[in-house]
């Protein structure tokens, strides 16, 4: 199935008959404006997948185990110490 040339002028007069020709431009704006949108959402998507696949694909090592501040401040926490725990409360 090719498209020629009678086919595309009979497809220009119908557009031209249903919009008029004082509305094309306006509808040519919009569809510009609907197209940036679209391809601006899609390159979106496409870069949280990307950095979505980067976290997933970090070592299990590198995901479960804390930083080292993180270790020493659990670690200092009064809420591991017991002695703290129940000196804060006044027991």
């Amino acid at each position: 199935m090719s498209v020629g040339a009678p086919e595309i002028i009979l497809i220009i007069v119908v557009i031209l008959l249903l919009f008029g020709a004082t509305k094309l431009p306006e509808l040519a704006r919009s569809v510009g404006r609907s197209m940036r949108i679209f391809k601006s959402e899609v390159n979106e998507m496409n870069n949280e997948s990307a950095q979505s696949k980067q976290t997933q694909t970090a070592t299990p090592s590198q995901q479960a185990l804390p930083s080292s501040n993180q270790a020493a401040d659990n670690a200092a926490s009064p809420l591991n110490d017991p002695e703290a725990h129940t000196q804060a409360r006044g027991q």
